[in-house]
């Protein structure tokens, strides 16, 4: 009995495997030129690359061009990094530069990493 549990939870964990990753979609919320919005912007675009290379789509936003945007997304301090998807939605702010963070905020700890298939 316990070997057909064993072989089942293989199985499933091999299906889970076989799934193509999700699509990480990310908000950025940054004010303007500003020196701690356009390193957010340069932290993340390189940890992406680094990361998430074709798994991800980035948006941008500056709440001075977009305050209706930034007030919908109640955006209270920027920059500010949404995970939208996959669930659940995450929220960091700061400048990004702790990469272990940004890796707890989108759901990558070191656990999380199997043979370099990212979940």
């Amino acid at each position: 009995m316990a070997n057909k549990r064993i072989k089942s939870a293989k199985s499933r964990f091999e299906q889970y495997l076989e799934q193509e990753p999700e699509q990480y979609l990310l908000q950025l919320y940054i004010t303007g030129a500003t020196p701690r919005s356009c390193q957010a912007v340069a932290n993340l675009k390189k940890f992406c690359e680094e990361n998430l290379e074709g798994l991800y789509q980035l948006e941008v936003i500056d709440i001075y061009q977009h305050p209706d945007l930034a007030r919908e997304a109640q955006i209270i301090a920027a920059p500010t990094l949404i995970k939208k998807q996959p669930i659940p939605r995450k929220v960091m702010v700061g400048d990004l530069s702790n990469q272990e963070s940004v890796k707890r905020c989108l759901g990558m700890s070191s656990l999380s990493i199997i043979e370099g298939y990212k979940l």
